[in-house]
């Protein structure tokens, strides 16, 4: 059996920054694995634990840079990687969800993973819809956002409970092959033990271009165009007591009175 996990590389933006045009000047960046993505590589270790003969491959999209990020996967158990990228994708300001599509399924159409799992959503786009994508383009059965998981690999069908609007949850059955998306809290991500970190130097990743893919620069253009990036303003209603304990206390309570706090 084979398990495909698709992880990104997502940007945290220090407190203070500086906005060049339509991003973030890179100097108030650090970069670091998908929140969700940690969950969904950590529910195909544990699949591939309990079962027999199972392979569990990552794959992600972007520069040399994310190799860091594909290696944090292998050293928590993935057993090789896949990262896409070449001068037509590094040329492309935003990629969407139909891009995204486009080549991962274009590396389901070579690995032919029985189960692929994806995060639920990106911290950084949130779009949340790449996941569902991928299924359709790929013919597969899918599930999103699910916060349980039992697999039977013998039937070929995944029993998965998945969270529905207003707090609703779902018990479902969904026949292999199959896509889901993953919910974080569904497990525990493990921290990567200074063995795994070794292991993951030796283990393949394989760089892909499009070409490779068998994709043009068509495949990635986007239908989505950032226009404007700003900082939001933000407005308050701050009012600030001023003096010792008591003063302050007095104050608070005159305010209380005002707005008829506690009147009855």
């Amino acid at each position: 059996m084979k398990v495909l996990v698709t992880v990104k590389e997502v940007a945290e933006v220090e407190e203070d920054f500086v906005l060049d045009g339509t991003r973030i000047d890179d100097r108030f960046l650090e970069y670091d694995l998908n929140e969700w993505d940690d969950y969904a590589i950590e529910t195909a270790v544990q699949l591939a634990e309990a079962g027999d003969d199972v392979e569990v491959v990552s794959a992600t999209i972007g520069p040399e840079r994310c190799e860091e990020t594909i290696r944090m996967a292998l050293a928590k158990g993935v057993d090789r990687g896949i990262r896409v990228w070449d001068d037509t994708l590094a040329s492309v300001d935003l990629l969407d969800v139909n891009a995204k599509t486009e080549i991962f399924n274009a590396i389901i159409a070579e690995e032919e993973p029985d189960l692929i799992l994806t995060g639920v959503q990106a911290h950084d786009d949130s779009f949340g819809a790449t996941g569902v994508s991928v299924a359709d383009a790929a013919g597969y059965e899918w599930a999103a956002v699910v916060n349980a998981l039992d697999l039977d690999a013998d039937a070929g069908v995944a029993h998965v409970r998945r969270e529905l609007e207003g707090g609703v949850e779902e018990l479902t059955d969904v026949e292999l092959p199959a896509v889901l998306t993953i919910q974080t809290g569904i497990n525990e991500p493990r921290y990567a033990s200074l063995r795994g970190i070794r292991m993951a130097q030796r283990k393949e990743i394989a760089q892909q271009t499009l070409d490779d893919l068998g994709l043009d620069e068509g495949a990635v253009e986007s239908q989505i165009t950032l226009t404007d990036m700003y900082e939001p303003e933000s407005e308050s209603d701050v009012e600030l007591f001023e003096g010792d304990a008591d003063a302050a206390a007095a104050s608070l309570a005159s305010v209380l009175r005002e707005k008829g706090v506690g009147a009855q």
